[in-house]
Protein backbone atom coordinates (compact mmCIF):
# COMPACT_ATOMS: atom_id res chain seq x y z
CA UNK A 1 0.00 0.00 0.00
CA UNK A 2 1.51 3.14 -1.37
CA UNK A 3 1.30 6.25 1.45
CA UNK A 4 -0.24 9.01 0.67
CA UNK A 5 2.48 11.74 0.70
CA UNK A 6 1.34 14.52 3.52
CA UNK A 7 1.04 18.30 2.24
CA UNK A 8 2.88 20.91 3.69
CA UNK A 9 1.00 22.85 6.21
CA UNK A 10 0.09 26.94 4.45
CA UNK A 11 0.90 29.78 6.63
CA UNK A 12 -0.19 33.11 6.28
CA UNK A 13 1.11 36.71 7.86
CA UNK A 14 -0.05 39.79 7.46
CA UNK A 15 1.49 42.70 5.84
CA UNK A 16 0.12 46.70 6.34
CA UNK A 17 1.10 48.57 3.03
CA UNK A 18 0.36 52.11 2.46
CA UNK A 19 -3.03 51.67 1.25
CA UNK A 20 -5.22 52.18 4.99
CA UNK A 21 -7.99 49.93 2.78
CA UNK A 22 -6.03 47.12 2.19
CA UNK A 23 -3.96 44.50 3.83
CA UNK A 24 -1.27 41.90 1.98
CA UNK A 25 -1.92 37.77 2.87
CA UNK A 26 1.62 36.43 2.39
CA UNK A 27 1.61 32.69 1.87
CA UNK A 28 4.55 30.63 2.78
CA UNK A 29 4.01 29.37 -1.13
CA UNK A 30 4.05 30.54 -4.86
CA UNK A 31 0.92 31.43 -5.89
CA UNK A 32 1.20 32.91 -9.26
CA UNK A 33 3.68 32.54 -11.65
CA UNK A 34 6.41 34.81 -11.31
CA UNK A 35 5.88 37.97 -13.19
CA UNK A 36 2.05 37.73 -13.46
CA UNK A 37 -0.23 39.37 -11.74
CA UNK A 38 -4.51 39.46 -11.50
CA UNK A 39 -6.78 42.27 -10.04
CA UNK A 40 -10.50 41.60 -9.65
CA UNK A 41 -11.56 45.56 -8.66
CA UNK A 42 -15.11 43.96 -8.57
CA UNK A 43 -16.92 39.86 -8.50
CA UNK A 44 -17.71 39.98 -12.12
CA UNK A 45 -14.31 40.06 -13.11
CA UNK A 46 -13.66 37.18 -10.84
CA UNK A 47 -15.46 35.19 -13.21
CA UNK A 48 -12.68 32.55 -13.27
CA UNK A 49 -11.00 33.10 -9.54
CA UNK A 50 -12.77 31.12 -7.06
CA UNK A 51 -10.66 32.69 -3.95
CA UNK A 52 -11.32 36.00 -5.23
CA UNK A 53 -15.04 35.12 -5.24
CA UNK A 54 -14.95 33.26 -2.18
CA UNK A 55 -14.00 36.74 -0.82
CA UNK A 56 -16.48 39.17 -2.61
CA UNK A 57 -19.06 37.29 -1.06
CA UNK A 58 -18.22 39.06 2.28
CA UNK A 59 -19.88 42.28 1.70
CA UNK A 60 -16.75 44.25 3.40
CA UNK A 61 -14.89 43.44 0.08
CA UNK A 62 -14.19 45.77 -2.04
CA UNK A 63 -10.74 44.36 -4.40
CA UNK A 64 -8.40 41.12 -4.63
CA UNK A 65 -5.22 41.46 -6.16
CA UNK A 66 -3.67 38.16 -6.58
CA UNK A 67 0.64 38.52 -7.41
CA UNK A 68 3.54 36.13 -6.39
CA UNK A 69 3.01 34.49 -3.15
CA UNK A 70 0.47 36.78 -1.83
CA UNK A 71 -3.38 37.93 -2.11
CA UNK A 72 -4.34 42.02 -1.31
CA UNK A 73 -7.49 42.57 -0.26
CA UNK A 74 -8.68 46.10 0.00
CA UNK A 75 -12.19 46.12 2.22
CA UNK A 76 -14.58 49.21 2.30
CA UNK A 77 -14.03 51.88 4.23
CA UNK A 78 -16.73 51.52 6.86
CA UNK A 79 -14.90 48.49 8.36
CA UNK A 80 -12.00 48.38 10.90
CA UNK A 81 -9.25 45.87 10.25
CA UNK A 82 -9.13 44.35 13.45
CA UNK A 83 -12.79 43.54 13.25
CA UNK A 84 -11.98 41.20 9.51
CA UNK A 85 -8.34 40.23 9.29
CA UNK A 86 -8.52 36.90 10.70
CA UNK A 87 -11.84 35.94 8.75
CA UNK A 88 -9.93 36.75 5.98
CA UNK A 89 -6.29 35.26 7.06
CA UNK A 90 -8.61 31.75 7.22
CA UNK A 91 -11.02 31.84 4.34
CA UNK A 92 -7.48 32.29 2.43
CA UNK A 93 -5.53 29.69 4.07
CA UNK A 94 -8.24 27.12 4.24
CA UNK A 95 -8.81 27.68 0.04
CA UNK A 96 -4.96 27.41 -0.21
CA UNK A 97 -4.78 23.96 1.68
CA UNK A 98 -7.41 22.66 -0.27
CA UNK A 99 -5.70 22.53 -3.02
CA UNK A 100 -8.71 24.19 -5.58
CA UNK A 101 -6.82 26.79 -8.19
CA UNK A 102 -6.58 30.02 -7.88
CA UNK A 103 -8.02 30.09 -11.49
CA UNK A 104 -10.11 28.01 -13.68
CA UNK A 105 -9.36 29.54 -16.21
CA UNK A 106 -6.68 32.39 -17.97
CA UNK A 107 -8.13 35.71 -17.98
CA UNK A 108 -7.59 37.80 -20.90
CA UNK A 109 -4.10 39.27 -20.13
CA UNK A 110 -3.98 42.65 -19.58
CA UNK A 111 -3.96 45.07 -22.63
CA UNK A 112 -3.02 48.37 -23.13
CA UNK A 113 -5.45 50.82 -24.55
CA UNK A 114 -2.37 52.25 -27.22
CA UNK A 115 -1.07 50.37 -29.16
CA UNK A 116 2.81 50.28 -28.87
CA UNK A 117 5.29 49.40 -31.81
CA UNK A 118 8.91 48.64 -31.01
CA UNK A 119 9.87 50.33 -28.14
CA UNK A 120 11.86 53.45 -28.83
CA UNK A 121 15.35 53.72 -26.74
CA UNK A 122 13.48 56.41 -24.28
CA UNK A 123 10.52 53.39 -23.59
CA UNK A 124 13.29 50.81 -23.36
CA UNK A 125 15.01 52.85 -20.58
CA UNK A 126 11.89 53.63 -18.85
CA UNK A 127 10.66 49.92 -18.80
CA UNK A 128 14.34 49.05 -17.37
CA UNK A 129 13.72 51.82 -14.70
CA UNK A 130 10.29 50.36 -13.84
CA UNK A 131 11.35 46.76 -13.74
CA UNK A 132 14.40 47.92 -11.72
CA UNK A 133 13.66 50.15 -9.20
CA UNK A 134 10.23 50.71 -9.25
CA UNK A 135 7.91 47.72 -9.50
CA UNK A 136 9.58 45.52 -6.44
CA UNK A 137 8.93 48.83 -4.62
CA UNK A 138 5.41 48.56 -5.56
CA UNK A 139 5.05 44.80 -4.76
CA UNK A 140 6.31 44.89 -1.57
CA UNK A 141 3.11 47.23 -0.75
CA UNK A 142 1.09 44.76 -2.20
CA UNK A 143 0.72 46.47 -5.58
CA UNK A 144 1.86 46.35 -9.33
CA UNK A 145 2.56 48.96 -11.74
CA UNK A 146 2.73 48.39 -15.38
CA UNK A 147 3.74 50.54 -18.50
CA UNK A 148 0.92 51.79 -20.53
CA UNK A 149 2.66 54.06 -22.85
CA UNK A 150 4.63 57.25 -23.31
CA UNK A 151 4.34 60.33 -25.73
CA UNK A 152 4.79 64.04 -25.34
CA UNK A 153 6.98 63.67 -22.11
CA UNK A 154 3.62 61.93 -20.42
CA UNK A 155 4.72 58.64 -19.44
CA UNK A 156 1.19 56.98 -18.29
CA UNK A 157 1.22 53.51 -15.96
CA UNK A 158 -1.57 51.70 -14.92
CA UNK A 159 -1.87 50.89 -10.71
CA UNK A 160 -3.12 47.70 -9.28
CA UNK A 161 -3.74 46.14 -5.89
CA UNK A 162 -3.20 48.05 -2.69
CA UNK A 163 -2.31 50.79 -5.21
CA UNK A 164 -6.11 51.14 -6.60
CA UNK A 165 -7.89 53.70 -4.56
CA UNK A 166 -4.73 54.24 -2.02
CA UNK A 167 -4.55 57.73 -0.66
CA UNK A 168 -0.89 57.96 -0.57
CA UNK A 169 -0.83 56.52 -4.25
CA UNK A 170 -0.92 60.39 -5.44
CA UNK A 171 1.71 61.09 -3.47
CA UNK A 172 3.96 58.14 -4.58
CA UNK A 173 3.59 58.60 -7.67
CA UNK A 174 4.78 61.89 -7.77
CA UNK A 175 7.20 62.30 -5.09
CA UNK A 176 8.77 59.08 -5.85
CA UNK A 177 8.62 58.01 -9.03
CA UNK A 178 7.68 60.69 -11.39
CA UNK A 179 11.31 62.27 -9.57
CA UNK A 180 13.10 58.80 -10.30
CA UNK A 181 11.98 59.05 -13.95
CA UNK A 182 12.63 62.44 -14.67
CA UNK A 183 16.51 61.93 -12.78
CA UNK A 184 16.93 58.36 -14.99
CA UNK A 185 15.66 59.41 -18.27
CA UNK A 186 15.26 63.17 -18.94
CA UNK A 187 13.06 62.60 -21.79
CA UNK A 188 10.19 62.03 -18.48
CA UNK A 189 8.47 65.19 -17.73
CA UNK A 190 5.30 63.83 -15.95
CA UNK A 191 3.71 60.60 -14.99
CA UNK A 192 0.10 59.96 -14.93
CA UNK A 193 -1.91 56.87 -13.51
CA UNK A 194 -4.32 54.96 -14.28
CA UNK A 195 -6.68 53.23 -12.54
CA UNK A 196 -5.97 55.22 -9.28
Amino acid sequence: MIEAKEKDPVSIYMESNPNPNSLKFVANKMLIQEGKSYDFPDIESAEFAPLARELFALDYVDRVFYMSNFVTVTKKENIEWVEIQNELKSKIKSFLESDKPLLTKEPEPYQPEIETVADSDTVARIKEVLDEYVKPAVEMDGGAIQFESFGEGVLKVNLQGSCSGCPSSTVTLKAGIENLLKKMVPEVKEVQALGV
